[in-house]
């Protein structure tokens, strides 16, 4: 590896660690020829994974778009950040679990969905009112009353 000091190439490990969710690790090295000490990182490469949008067009995945949507369902409500940032992680996992390179915006929005349900009801419908694209009161209506339905039975 090149030295950012000196700019050889040459270096050594000198201590290696794991991140805590192992999602990466941290590398401190020495460059062979000056001495100077600097730290990396390594991670695996993700394969790249294609969203099918609902036009048919393909648009690569961005899990940032995951968690706008989250949180913009979410505004004003009493849910924390720390909980929607793992809403997103959650249903990226679930996604790449599926192992398929191309993955359409439909299951996406079911997994964000199911994930919403369970946190907040408000943020639930708000996200459904955009992605199911409600066309009029009745459709929403709808859709509350087979919630309530579903929160009554419990």
């Amino acid at each position: 590896m090149r030295c950012p000091h000196c700019h050889k190439n040459g270096s050594r490990v000198v201590d290696s660690r794991p991140s805590e969710d192992g999602s990466f690790i941290r590398r401190r090295r020495e460059c062979i020829h000056c001495g100077f000490r600097f730290t990396t990182f390594e991670r695996y490469e993700e394969t790249p994974l294609l969203v099918i949008k609902k036009d048919g067009t393909r648009q690569e995945f961005s899990r940032q778009k995951i968690l706008n949507g989250i949180v913009r369902s979410a505004e004003k409500r009493p849910v924390s950040m720390e909980r929607l940032t793992k809403i997103a992680d959650k249903v990226e996992k679930q996604i790449r679990s599926i192992g398929e390179s191309e993955v359409s915006s439909q299951i996406i929005g079911k997994f964000v969905m199911n994930e919403l349900k369970g946190v907040d009801e408000i943020a639930y419908i708000r996200f459904a009112s955009v992605y199911r694209q409600f066309k009029d009161v009745d459709a929403f209506m709808s859709e509350l009353e087979t919630m309530m339905k579903a929160e009554h039975k419990k």
